[in-house]
């Protein structure tokens, strides 16, 4: 099966979600559509779609004149199995006592870890992205203090890999949400592929905006791996939503923009605890003061 993908860029948030709300009204239809910002510090908004026909140039044209985007840049892509691929690429990896592996490297589970199992074709969020490393550390040495979380919620939590790791360790259950029901649905397949059903609620929620995070706050841990901008507009409702010495570990971040996001926390009262950097980011383990 041929893929063609059509991507463009442009500067402001807005614009690039009414471009993408208008890329879906496109025929050929696309059968996927994303909108994302750049993790480069740039500021910068990519659209794109995914086709199973080439798309209309004219069509393309016109709507990147219309937001104010750059051309459109289309290709083609060649026939591969994805799951195949993935399945060779992505090996088993170790974060501390957590073990993140797919079905097809089951053999490989060494004895004394808490095994976290993401099936190849759910590969968001498996653990080999640095962000995802850093938390799953970033927990380990929360355990490693000593710290005992009762209340755990996972904010733009992908596979619900992190809200496992925090399931595997303390009996309560764990709440995972993301904005998107794709990821929710992955969330809850995944959570049964590792016999966690009935520990782990999932949400379709943006932040914290949902009434059961809102009956269960305040929390002890809260994870959120997404990006800076969004962490940063989320950092007032984590200080609602996270209880006195609570803990949260924020991810997504590239390393010099971790001062900043570290910054915003501390001016709602969550100062950083701990910091790591994998490759080209940073993981902030921060805790909420007293008062």
């Amino acid at each position: 099966m041929t893929t063609f993908t059509a991507f463009t860029t442009l500067s402001e948030k807005t614009s690039a979600e009414a471009l993408g709300e208008a890329f879906e009204d496109l025929e050929p239809e696309p059968y996927g559509v994303g909108v994302f910002e750049i993790e480069d510090g740039s500021g910068m908004w990519e659209v794109g779609g995914y086709f199973m026909e080439a798309p209309d140039d004219v069509a393309l044209a016109l709507l990147a004149a219309v937001h104010k985007a750059k051309p459109f840049v289309v290709s083609e892509l060649p026939e591969t199995d994805w799951v195949a691929k993935v399945r060779r690429e992505l090996v088993p990896v170790a974060a501390g006592r957590f073990y993140v592996y797919g079905s097809h490297d089951a053999d490989t589970v060494p004895d004394g870890v808490e095994p976290l199992l993401i099936e190849a074709a759910m590969a968001f969020g498996t653990g080999h992205h640095g962000t995802t490393q850093g938390c799953l550390r970033a927990l380990d040495r929360l355990i490693e203090a000593g710290v005992v979380c009762h209340n755990v919620a996972d904010i733009g939590c992908g596979t619900a890999v992190l809200a496992m790791a925090a399931a595997r360790e303390w009996p309560e259950t764990v709440f995972a949400s993301d904005m998107d029901q794709i990821a929710v649905d992955v969330a809850e397949a995944n959570v049964v592929a590792n016999d966690l059903g009935g520990r782990i609620i999932c949400l379709e929620a943006m932040g914290f905006d949902h009434p059961e995070l809102h009956a269960a706050a305040p929390f002890d841990l809260v994870f959120a791996n997404i990006l800076k901008q969004p962490l940063i507009d989320l950092a007032p409702d984590m200080a609602n939503h996270l209880a006195p010495q609570g803990y949260t570990i924020l991810s997504g971040i590239l390393n010099e923009q971790g001062d900043e996001v570290a910054e915003v926390y501390a001016r709602n009262g969550i100062n950083t605890w701990h910091r790591e950097e994998i490759g080209d980011w940073t993981t902030l383990t921060l805790q909420k003061s007293t008062s």
